[in-house]
């Protein structure tokens, strides 16, 4: 009786018999910061060509450094000018308004689309529709309907009501470029503040609704102690958006009507490039980036944003 043939085994593999399992090679911290740098270098490079070789510049420009002149002569000039200083005004009232005007409705809008409240789609597309414009198209539309014989004084006169000097008065012009900043500012800030809101656990708020709190002590014990790095975020960077505003008043106002629109950033634009006194501008540059810094200090410090 024939007996059947086995199979021979495979054969093992001698080079792996018995061997520990490949440990992965463990990253050193030369591998993470070499692909820190590789991500960051694109950011480096457009701070420093945007940024700070243009402060530099300006530096350069402003103090007049190997000549006769006193070095803060440009200084002394611009602090001497009173259009330099009633820019320096403008610019501190029109952040002193449009902030808290924008930073609240951005908020209230911010808690009311969180809500579970009919077409909230909808209404979040058009509150962030502006956003998609550029400043300087939306400032161009904002010029057609605010002209003496646009749609806007047209609404009014339809109703009734007296025309608007939106653009030619000087008690109005300032108040109309707050309406076209907030336009675009208010859903932009917003949108910060629902992703803020959307962070915050919803036991917070189940827990309370049981304890039998109502909107008004969920969104000020809840809503807004959750909101302090957000709010902190918002506050910086919306003041120092509006200390920076320039196209607005370059399209609307060219800084007028009797200078009433004259904001620092419009001013240091006519004098590099309509006056060609880059060497005033450069030093109204760097007395700009002063009161940023100082600002922006000033508000970490008195909201320091700690959980």
């Amino acid at each position: 009786m024939a007996t059947p043939l086995r199979e021979p085994a495979p054969a093992r593999d001698r080079t792996t018999a018995g061997a520990p399992a490949p440990v992965p090679r463990r990253r050193t911290s030369r591998d993470v910061w070499t692909a820190a740098l590789f991500f960051l270098a694109p950011a480096v490079v457009a701070l420093l060509a945007l940024r700070i070789i243009p402060t530099l510049s300006a530096v350069e420009t402003s103090i007049p450094f190997g000549t006769d002149r006193a070095l803060l002569s440009n200084f002394t000039y611009i602090f001497s000018d009173p259009d330099f200083l009633g820019s320096l005004r403008v610019t501190l009232l029109f952040s002193l308004v449009v902030n808290p005007i924008q930073i609240g409705l951005a908020l209230a809008l911010a808690v009311l689309l969180t809500k579970k409240l009919p077409a909230v789609g909808l209404w979040r597309t058009l509150i962030l529709l502006p956003i998609a414009v550029p400043q300087a198209v939306s400032a161009i539309i904002w010029l057609v309907l605010m002209r003496p014989d646009g749609p806007l004084n047209g609404v009014a006169n339809a109703l009734g009501l007296p025309s608007v000097p939106w653009l030619v008065s000087p008690d109005v012009a300032l108040a109309s470029i707050v309406i076209v900043c907030s336009w675009v500012g208010v859903g932009y800030w917003m949108t910060f503040l629902v992703t803020g809101i959307r962070d915050i656990p919803t036991s917070l708020y189940e827990a309370s609704s049981i304890d039998g709190a109502n909107g008004w002590q969920q969104f000020r014990s809840i809503t807004l102690p959750g909101l302090r790095r957000p709010l902190l975020f918002v506050l910086v960077a919306d003041t120092v958006s509006n200390l920076l505003i320039f196209a607005p008043v370059r399209v609307l106002t060219q800084g007028g009507p009797q200078g009433s629109t004259n904001m620092i950033m419009y001013d240091i634009s006519e004098r590099a490039y309509t006056l060609g006194d880059t060497q005033a501008a450069s030093a109204g540059t760097l007395v700009l980036v002063v009161i940023v810094v100082a600002i922006v200090a000033v508000q970490f410090r008195l909201l320091p944003g700690k959980d």
